[in-house]
This record gives structure tokens, sequence and C-alpha cells, in this order.
């Protein structure tokens, strides 16, 4: 498999955006805050193209990659059909091209400042568009921990729970009646994205490479019951990074739940996605803690912390073992509910000025010239806020800010 024909141009458009470059450093400045060495030392370097090694790819050849995904179609976290739409079929769409394939020290294929946030068209789907996802996510889940806080945390001094301002409680204050671990809440939501730089590659065209839905039949993914638990690959590739690096449980299982929270029917998705990423990473989930079974057999959550100090399962009926931080995680990664509408809308403002700054939709060059330019940029979410309250004039004054800088 090749890696992006258009990855260096993305690189290089990044590279020169002050949004894209603030909101790398603002990850990497957070990356300081987290006090595990363990996640601090795997996600700088994971976040660093010159010296990440992807651990899940190394030494694995065509054989082993074949039996990979056989064995995930076998388990039923596979929909075969699914390969059609990928080219190079389900083994490029579970192994993306990356550089020195197949070595010890596999690499990725682009920054990860470079990497877009979504598919083509979705939401951040631009170059760097994936570093700017991320801050807003990180301090999405940072605010959500506060909130917690400082609704359900904060006692008088008999004891009792008490609403307090939010600036008496600070993560550090030793005294709070209950933890959140801040390290989760910070490093999760950068490690959940990580795999876009393989997944979401960029083609000559601007486009960017398709991206594969598995960890499900999509049919019957709930125990043998209906149930769809296909996700994106990214998700699934960043998890099996995360398990073949041998992350503690609790923060694995926190970044398993960004795609659905495990409560409400949901458990059986985060099992699908940690049994897939296991079978990528070639580790027993079950072995390491990852996963246990029920007195049916069936694969749950584990009990974290003091949640096994009791059988809660029995107690409770069918519910799963579930800690506040992938709650946190879960409601810290919906962002694209504006910012999926904001990327197309804006898409569709920016084609009909296209005619104006000399562009057209229908020329090769027109989303690297153009439309990645104004979103890696100004963001199509700047962008949507003007269009919505000051219509057209109120987009052309943001793209003139380009065209007298001569970068359209």
């Amino acid at each position: 498999m090749q890696t992006g024909a258009g990855n260096s141009r993305a690189i290089g458009l990044a590279s020169a955006s002050p949004l894209v470059q603030s909101a790398r450093k603002i990850l990497v400045d957070r990356l300081r805050d987290i006090r595990s060495s363990q996640l601090r030392t795997n996600l700088t370097e994971l976040m660093d193209k010159d010296k990440a090694c992807i651990r899940h790819r190394a030494g694995l050849q065509d054989a082993n990659k074949q039996r990979i995904v056989e064995q995930l179609t076998a388990a039923g976290l596979m929909d075969p059909a699914d390969g059609a739409s990928i080219e190079g079929g389900l083994i490029a769409g579970v192994f993306p091209g990356i550089e020195a394939d197949g070595s010890d020290c596999p690499r990725m294929p682009q920054a990860f400042f470079s990497a877009p946030g979504g598919a083509t068209g979705g939401h951040h789907s631009e170059p760097g568009g994936l570093p700017v996802h991320e801050a807003f996510n990180g301090r999405s889940a940072a605010s959500l921990a506060k909130n917690y806080r400082t609704v359900y945390g904060s006692s008088d001094k008999a004891g009792f729970p008490t609403l307090a301002p939010p600036d008496l409680m600070r993560p550090e204050k030793k005294h709070q009646p209950f933890v959140i671990d801040e390290d989760i809440v910070a490093a999760a939501p950068l490690w959940h994205d990580w795999a876009k730089t393989i997944v979401f590659q960029w083609n000559a065209d601007g486009t960017e490479f398709r991206e594969l839905n598995f960890g499900g039949n999509g049919k019957t993914d709930n125990n043998g019951a209906a149930g769809d638990s296909k996700t994106g690959a990214h998700h699934i590739l960043g998890l099996a990074e995360a398990l073949k690096r041998g992350m503690p449980a609790d923060f694995v299982l926190t970044v398993a739940s960004a795609h659905a929270n495990p409560t409400y029917g949901n458990e059986y998705k985060v099992v699908n996605w940690i049994r897939a990423a296991s079978i990528i990473a070639q580790i027993d989930p079950f072995a390491q803690g990852y996963l246990r079974r029920d007195d049916k057999g069936a694969p749950r959550l584990p009990s974290l912390r003091q949640l096994g100090s009791m059988d809660l399962n029995a107690a409770s009926g069918s519910e799963p073992n579930v800690l506040l931080e992938y709650v946190l995680h879960n409601l810290s990664d919906a962002d694209y509910i504006f910012t999926g509408p904001a990327a197309s809308t804006v898409a569709v403002v920016l084609e009909k000025l296209a005619p104006e700054y000399g562009y057209d939709s229908k020329q090769l060059d027109y989303l690297f010239k153009y439309r990645h330019v104004a979103f890696t940029y100004l963001s199509a979410e700047r962008l949507f806020v003007e269009y919505s309250n000051g219509g057209l004039d109120a987009v052309r004054a943001e793209l003139d800010k380009l065209r007298k800088r001569k970068l359209i």
C-alpha cells in the first residue's frame, strides 16, 4: 500500500497556518501537564512524525495482515463486503500505507499537525484539522470535568454536597470528596484520534483516503443479537496502538468509549472495539485485564478501581462497570455535531464565491489552492458563524484577508 501522494503538500499548508500551529502548541503544552510518565512519554512520541514507531504494525508482512483480517472476519468483527469500497480492499482498510512498512519501526505517513479531523467533506476535513479538533475536545473534556466537580464534588462544612463556584474547585485541591483522573481527561482525546494520521492521508487532488468501518458485522454484533458496532478504522487502530504499548486499562477503556458511552445498552460496542483492536495488536484482552467474561461467558467490561469490591453486575442486572472518565471522554468528542454541518454548509458557500477569487470547483487544484486554504487558515466553524450572522459579505471579508496575503 502506498502513502498519500498529497501528504507533503498538506504538511506545507498546515505548517504555515497560525490557527493550526497555535492549536499544535496548545496540545504540546497540554502534554507537559500530564503527570503519568507512561502516558506523557508515549503520547509525546506518537505526536512526533520523526520519532514515532507504529508498534501495532511492527514486523507485519503481507501474510500477517491477511491472517489478521481473516481473524477479524471469523470473529464477526468485519463485513467482507465493505472491502469493495476501499482501494486495496480490507487489508488496505486495516493497514493503510505507512513509511518503512514491515520493519521493526514503521513510521507515520504524515505529521500529526497536517492530518484532517474527519473524512473528506466532513468535520475538520482540511490539513491541520486534527490538532484544531483535538485542542477543542481537550478543552471540552477539562471543562466537563470541572463541571462535574463543582456540581457533584463540593461539600459544606458538615460534609453535605453543595454547588461550589467554579474557580474554587481546581484539580490540585487535595480535599476534594472524589477524584477524576486528570491525566486520563487530558490524554484520552489526544490518543483517540491519533490514528487519523494513518487513515486519513491525502491524495494528490486534496481528497482523503477512504476509511473502512469495522469492529462488527453490522447485523448481529450484540453477542449474536441484533446490533451494529461498526465504527471508523481510526478508532480501532488507535486502540490497537494503546493495547500494543500496554497502556493502563482505565485509560484504554476511556479511549474506547469515545464513539459510544457503554451505558444504556451500548456496552457491546465498546467491548467489540476492544476485541477488534486486540486481534490487530495480537494480544489477549482477557489475560491483560482489558475485558472479562460474565457468568454466561459473554465478554464484558472489567471491574476497575473499587468497582471490583463487590459484584455490581449481579446486584444491578446487566449494567456495565463504568467510570466517570469514560463519560467525560464520550461527551467531549461530540464537537462534530456542530462542526460537521458547518463544514458542509461553508463548502457550498465557498463554491458560490469561488469565481470571484478565480477558482472553479471542477479544477484539479480547487481543494488544495482554495477550499483547504480557507479552512486551514480560517476554519469552517468561524466562517459558518460569520455567514450565519453576516451572509456572503461576511465570508468575503474573511477570504479577502487570504487574498491580501496572496494565499488565494
